[in-house]
């Protein structure tokens, strides 16, 4: 969570777009789709301020260092867990971790979805390369 507290009349604001589940003066709670999005526009190579502001949220209030935070954990999640990550679980879960041992299927899911990032990293990675070396 952010040190940053929003003022009433910036929590209006933000309340007003889609993409924000819920919204108080500590935190905001982005809906399941646009973290969805989020991943494939920043996989595509667009930074996380142009995708938030592309969906109308006003990146001077949220400020960079959030928007920042916000990216890495949710390209963490999906790196780790595919779109099961990006799922807000803090109703269904309690916070304990995972004992159980996985089914083949969901391990091949997860092994899937990792495989998957991974492919989209590294075109995303020869892309910039070739940028940098002038190629493009």
């Amino acid at each position: 969570m952010s040190k940053k507290l929003f003022s009433d009349k910036e929590v209006s604001k933000l309340a007003k777009n889609k993409n924000i589940l819920k919204i108080s003066n500590k935190s905001i709670t982005y809906t399941f789709e646009f973290k969805k999005k989020f991943i494939e526009e920043y996989h595509l190579g667009k930074l996380p301020r142009v995708i938030f502001k592309e969906v109308g949220l006003d990146i001077e209030i949220l400020g960079k260092k959030r928007i920042h935070n916000a990216s890495d954990r949710w390209r963490k999640a999906f790196k780790e867990h595919g779109e099961l990550g990006l799922k807000d679980t803090r109703k269904s879960f309690s916070g304990s971790p995972l004992v159980r041992e996985l089914s083949d299927s969901e391990k091949i899911s997860r092994l899937q979805a990792q495989i998957e990032y991974l492919k989209i990293e590294n075109e995303f990675l020869k892309k910039l390369d070739e940028i940098e070396r002038g190629d493009a």
